[in-house]
Formats: C-alpha cells, structure tokens, sequence
C-alpha cells in the first residue's frame, strides 16, 4: 500500500458497470473509511492509461461489443496486468471476470483474447441464459461465510489447474459448467458472475480485499446492521421455492 493513502482504482466505468457494480467500489471505499483508512479513489475511463500504483482493482459487467472493447484497450494498454505483476489486488464481476480470463467468445462470435490474469476459458452456452438469484458457498480457504448474488450471462467459464473456484453454488449457475463452481480466484485475482452489486450483500468480500492489501490477517470491527439485514432479505428470498 501507498505511504499517503488506499489507492483503489475502478477500472472503465464507462464501458463496465451494470447492474449496480459500482457499487462495489463505493463500499470498499466506505468500509476503509470506517476504519480510518485515507482513500484515493481513480475512475479510470477506456481513454485514460491504467495506473499501475493502485492497490485494489475493481471491474464491472458489461454489455458484448463494450466489453470487447474493454479487453481490447486492457491489452494494450498493458497497466493492469502490470499492476497485477505487482501484486496488486483486483476483483472483476461477470464481462470483467471474462476479461480476465484467456479468451472469451465476443459480439461477434469470435474468440476473444483475454489479459490472461486467470487461468479460465469462456465460451458462449446454448442452453437458457443464466439468470437470477445466486447462494453460494465460498471456498474456506478465505474464509467468508455463505454468498448471495445475482447472476445476468450467457457465459460459460471453464477453469484451468490453476485456478480455484471462489465459490460453490447452493442455488444458481455459477461459472455455467454444471460442476457448482461460481467465479475464480488465484493469489490476489479474483472473479465472479455475482452482481447485486456483490458487495453490498456481502461486506466481507471488501473487508478481505482491505486485509490482502493492508497485508493484516483481521480489520477493527464496524456497524454491518444494514449490511446484515440485506443478506437475510436476500438469502431468504432466494432461498424460497418458486
């Protein structure tokens, strides 16, 4: 981390930020805050070169030929996967997830490459579209407790034997491959199809990515009254029969 400062970096709000995944950064920024952490927040459109001195990464969805562009700018671009090489924490929902995969099927019905940030392959399915409420167990490695989300892809994303599923779905597709997996992770690379924004239903995913950047193994506790209430809301919501 910066001397003066949390740096988080959201990364083409322009091109990838649906369903509320803005959001995601707003609460990595209260929950620093909340512990008395200075934040500099960088919104980093597609026009802009991508700061390689941020601490924690946040990417959202987005529609196909956005997101087409967005893998396309990030490549040569090249300052996120320096960042990455650098250590540097970053989370990406549903096309951001893709993104930072290998390759992923675009607009146009073409493989894709990716920044190849997570050993995870996309395709297109043919099946229904993956849509609605998700719970999922995340992996105990990190520790978190039960997730809830809410999933919008017609994705389907294939891991490779290095990269661990964040999650295993209770309810819900996930990663689409009909093995429970949902999202991926590898070190301080995280992705997920879970929108919501995903955490504001679940704080904890912030507060992990506060700890991996402070490098501390527990943060000063906070108020989650309305953190918690929404979790219930939505767990029991998802949790009853159609």
């Amino acid at each position: 981390m910066t001397d003066s400062s949390l740096r988080v970096v959201w990364v083409y709000p322009d091109l990838l930020s649906t369903y509320g995944d803005q959001g995601n950064v707003l609460v990595v920024e209260r929950r620093a805050r909340q512990r008395g952490l200075s934040v500099e927040r960088l919104d980093v459109r597609s026009d802009q070169p991508v700061p390689t001195s941020g601490d924690i990464y946040l990417i959202g969805g987005g529609e196909d030929r956005p997101q087409r562009l967005a893998a396309e700018r990030l490549l040569r671009d090249g300052g996120l996967s320096r960042a990455a090489a650098n250590g540097a924490i970053i989370f990406s929902v549903c096309a951001g997830y893709q993104i930072l995969g290998h390759e992923f099927v675009n607009d146009v019905g073409e493989r894709q490459p990716g920044l190849g940030l997570l050993d995870v392959t996309t395709v297109r399915g043919e099946g229904a579209r993956c849509v609605g409420d998700v719970l999922a167990d995340i992996d105990p490695q990190l520790g978190l407790p039960q997730l809830t989300g809410f999933e919008n892809h017609q994705g389907v994303t294939h891991l490779g034997p290095t990269a661990r599923a964040f999650a295993r779905t209770v309810f819900g597709n996930g990663n689409g491959t009909g093995d429970g997996t949902e999202g991926a992770y590898n070190d301080t690379v995280f992705g997920t199809y879970m929108h919501g924004p995903v955490m504001a239903r679940n704080p904890q995913i912030a507060d992990l990515l506060l700890k991996l950047a402070l490098d501390v193994n527990a943060l000063p506790p906070t108020d989650d009254r309305w953190y918690e209430a929404l979790r219930a809301e939505r767990i029991a919501a998802a949790s009853q029969p159609a």
